[in-house]
C-alpha cells in the first residue's frame, strides 16, 4: 500500500488519499492521472490493467485502487 500511495502523492501532493473516498467523483483523478497510474502499477506491481478493470469503482480510493491490485496479483 505504501508504493501505492506514494504513486498517488507523487500525482497530486496536496490530497491526503488515505482520508479521500472518491477521488473520481471529487475530481482529484482526470483521465491523464489514471493513465499515468496504470503505468506506475504495471511496473512497480507486475500486474496489467485491462481496458475491462477501468471502470470507477476500481479508481475510487487508495483501497479499491489496492483491492484491484492484488486480485490481479491473484489471478496471476
Amino acid at each position: 500500500m505504501e508504493e501505492l500511495l506514494a504513486m498517488l502523492s507523487d500525482l497530486h501532493p496536496e490530497v491526503d488519499f488515505t482520508a479521500e473516498n472518491d477521488l473520481i467523483g471529487d475530481g482529484i483523478l482526470d483521465s491523464m492521472d489514471i493513465v499515468n497510474l496504470i503505468s506506475g502499477i504495471a511496473d512497480t506491481f507486475d500486474v496489467t490493467i485491462t481496458a475491462r478493470d477501468i471502470i470507477p469503482e476500481n479508481f475510487r480510493s487508495a483501497d479499491s485502487i489496492m483491492a484491484l491490485i492484488r486480485r490481479l496479483e491473484e489471478e496471476g
